[in-house]
């Protein structure tokens, strides 16, 4: 029995063949090469762009390429499947990878052995690891590849493609050559990419419009010692009318003391994080390692593919109930960073971890083999670090610590005190950058004390808007929203950075450019939709439709598209509006 294999986005006949990486073999829908029209090949130069309506693109022909010409990749399959028997797909298990099972099938099933009858020659196999277990595992339980899954991208593909193409090149031709300080040779438009931008430039009009306000806080310090004094918080927090304001101080100063009303003592915990996801590792990396979500994809693809993570893209937050936890744990006792803390859990218990989110794809993001700070470049080595001490901080307890609330009174205004005092560390042993800041001990007093109080005063201050939207924020929010899938994500935040719609300050927050504002603003004034996030969101409900079987491709194919046509005919007709913005 003859028998090709495709591993992990590779084809391979006993893994001898070049790998894909996950990568498909297919032009990746470029704008210019992807569309071919009637009588038209529209290649890749501006004349050939130039001589089409955009207008046509929302129903002229469409035709995959070759990603990479010069491999001759589907040639090279058809050669090597000839006289097989059986094909098994190891592609990477979400729609993505699913779609490319297809790929690879249609440039083999013509050239396979045809066995008689109805037997079943083409199989599938679903893995989260490139680990002897796992593989073993998924050959054991192979399956069908699913066709509604790969439908589902074919879906997304083409609208991205017609729709971003057509808005794309019209917009790029009306407003090329005609303002020398765009610094764009391509105005690109994207049904994500778009309201990604959109969420950026939001912010920065609230920041534009904001209109401080002055305000102020009263302030108090008692003293506990000789040597030792506290500052009160104001149950009122502030005032705005710096009168009423007055009329407070004066209340309080008519008193010396600051009288003790209770002393709250309660053990609280920070709770330990449920299993890491897609999403919150591109949030970590941004935030806590300075990593764009993109470059930080790339490296977890790569820690994948060598087998020290499982598979980074996932939405799940929830350990499946056959999960090898203790197995996990154990190839990572000996760790010279962690070893410890790992050898402390597996003599002590493991935790059960918090329940998370099932959304039924793939296990959460976690280690595999075990490995050391040599083995890698310094971003690879920190985003392993944390996928690592993450997946071990959910299997420890909770961070314990003892919060300590002193009420006063002075007059008729309350005020109070808080502290905290770390019992357990939990977690945070591990995930140190999340352990409570240490804190001075708050005194022992009771009810009924009163303290001297040595300075009562107003402070004047403004209030100030939220600053420029974060990587991480913006991820918080295209998640939320509905924009963009675990994989596209860091992508159309990569993008608007890219084409210089966004510039990435320190501290990785996203700053409009005039370009980028300008194209928002004319959105909204000729079409809110066109930024808005209800639409793409509406647009992948349907495109999960078909990947869960409930919808008819080519339905939904042609209700977007007439929806997008008609919109794309209105933003022609009403293009003047933006011009005025440029």
């Amino acid at each position: 029995m003859n028998l090709l294999h495709g591993l992990n986005g590779a084809c391979s006949v006993i893994h001898e063949c070049p790998r894909f990486l996950g990568q498909s073999m297919m032009n990746e829908y470029d704008p210019v090469l992807a569309m071919s029209c009637p009588s038209t090949s529209l290649e890749n130069n501006k004349t050939t762009r130039d001589r089409v309506d955009p207008a046509e693109l929302f129903r002229c022909p469409t035709e995959k390429k070759e990603a990479t010409a010069k491999l001759r990749m589907p040639e090279f399959l058809s050669k090597e499947s000839r006289g097989f028997d059986y094909l098994v797909l190891w592609l990477d298990c979400d729609k993505e990878g699913e779609n490319i099972c297809f790929e690879v099938m249609n440039c083999v099933e013509q050239y396979m052995n045809r066995p008689a009858g109805s037997e079943q020659v083409v199989f599938r196999a679903k893995f989260s690891a490139i680990t002897d277990r796992d593989i073993k595992a998924a050959m054991n339980a192979l399956v069908e590849p699913n066709e509604n899954e790969s439908r589902s991208v074919d879906a997304r593909q083409e609208l991205d493609l017609r729709i971003g193409c057509a808005f794309t090149r019209f917009q790029t031709k009306f407003f090329q050559g005609k303002y020398g300080n765009l610094d764009s040779s391509l105005i690109s438009f994207g049904p994500c990419q778009t309201p990604t931008l959109g969420f950026c430039v939001e912010r920065h009009d609230f920041i534009q419009s904001f209109k401080p306000e002055t305000y102020w806080v009263l302030q108090v310090k008692v003293s506990v010692t000789e040597d030792r004094q506290m500052t009160l918080e104001w149950e009122r927090v502030r005032s705005f009318d710096k009168d009423v304001a007055n009329v407070f101080l004066n209340a309080v100063k008519e008193h010396k003391r600051a009288k003790v009303v209770n002393v709250d003592l309660k053990e609280k915990a920070k709770a330990r994080p449920p299993a890491l996801n897609t999403v919150e590792l591109m949030r970590v990396a941004s935030s806590g390692l300075n990593m764009g979500p993109h470059h930080a994809m790339t490296l977890a693809e790569r820690l994948y593919t060598q087998g020290y993570i499982s598979y980074p893209r996932t939405e799940t937050t929830h350990y499946p109930e056959n999960f090898d936890l203790k197995g996990a744990l154990k190839v990572q006792e000996n760790h010279s960073d962690w070893g410890s803390a790992v050898r402390e859990i597996l003599r002590e218990g493991i935790q059960k971890p918090k329940k998370g989110h099932d959304a039924g794809d793939h296990p959460p993001i976690t280690p595999m083999r075990s490995a050391d700070r040599g083995q890698f470049d310094n971003d690879t080595w920190r985003l392993y670090e944390y996928i690592t001490k993450h997946f071990i901080g959910t299997l420890m307890p909770d961070c314990m610590y003892l919060s300590t609330t002193i009420n006063l009174v002075i007059g008729t205004e309350n005020f109070s005190v808080t502290g905290k005092q770390l019992l357990d560390p939990g977690f945070t042993k591990v995930m140190d950058w999340l352990a409570l800041a240490d804190e001075e001990k708050l005194p022992d007093l009771k009810a009924g004390q009163e303290l001297p109080i040595i300075e009562a005063k107003l402070t004047e201050r403004q209030t100030s808007p939220p600053d420029y939207l974060t990587e991480a924020e913006l991820i918080t929010l295209m998640e939320k929203h509905g924009i963009g899938t675990d994989a596209s994500i860091p992508v159309h935040i990569n993008n608007i950075s890219q084409r210089n719609y966004v510039q990435v300050t320190p501290g990785r927050r996203l700053v409009p450019t005039s370009l980028g504002i300008v194209l928002v603003h004319g959105y909204q004034k000729i079409d809110p939709d066109l930024v808005l996030s209800t639409m793409r969101s509406a647009v992948e409900e349907q495109l999960n439709l078909i990947a869960h079987g409930k919808a008819d491709f080519d339905s939904v194919l042609r209700h977007t598209l007439e929806i997008f046509e008609l919109k794309f005919q209105y933003f022609v007709k009403n293009i003047e509006g933006m011009d005025e913005f440029f």
